[in-house]
């Protein structure tokens, strides 16, 4: 008697991204058009190797600021180069806004700040770059929406504790932030309607 071998099933890093992405994307109103979370995924996957994050320079490897990228961008020779670095910048402050406020926060950087870099470069592409046109005009026109929606689809699932809970709540008290607000509610805490911002 043989045995007939199930075939096995791998969803690669992308479509992992674009399942989460579609699911809570339709969840948004209007939700993204399939080819932006179908960019943002794919984003996001690329993102998950550090090479295509981390830059070399001046003998260190590290994560070439936002605002470097904006001057590299705006000394750039010719359109292409610049649309290219335009979108490493748009890029890279969707996925560094979505996944690590906190920590630029405690820097003094705020959300506002990413919105700006990453929605007025993606807004430039939008009118000027060669392909996905339709695709960096919605990222503009809803950045700050997109990184909300990154953050939730690349969050960890994990049970809080009542210490994590407290310390979400202290955080949400401090920033009236709509995301963390979001998490608070999810997790059946019910705020004030008057202290929640929209």
């Amino acid at each position: 008697m043989s045995l007939v071998q199930q075939p096995v099933f791998e969803m690669t890093l992308a479509e992992y991204f674009r399942e989460r992405l579609e699911e809570l994307g339709r969840r948004m109103a209007p939700p993204p058009h399939e080819d932006t979370l179908w960019y943002t995924a794919n984003m996001l996957a690329r993102f998950g190797d550090s090479d295509q994050l981390f830059s070399y320079d001046h003998g260190e490897v590290d994560i070439r600021p936002l605002a470097l990228l904006y001057k590299d961008a705006h000394e750039a020779e010719d359109m292409r180069q610049r649309c290219l670095i335009l979108r490493q910048l748009g890029d890279s402050a969707l996925f560094l806004g979505a996944l690590f406020p906190e920590n630029f926060e405690r820097r003094g950087i705020l959300r506002d700040y990413f919105v700006g870099m990453g929605g007025g470069a993606y807004d430039y592409l939008s009118e000027n770059a060669r392909h996905n046109r339709h695709i960096f005009s919605e990222l503009a026109a809803m950045f700050a929406r997109m990184l909300d929606l990154v953050a939730r689809a690349c969050a960890r699932q994990k049970l809080f504790d009542a210490a994590d809970v407290l310390n979400l709540y202290q955080r949400w008290r401090q920033t009236r932030d709509p995301h963390l607000a979001r998490q608070l509610r999810d997790l059946g805490i019910n705020l004030p309607e008057s202290d929640v911002l929209h």
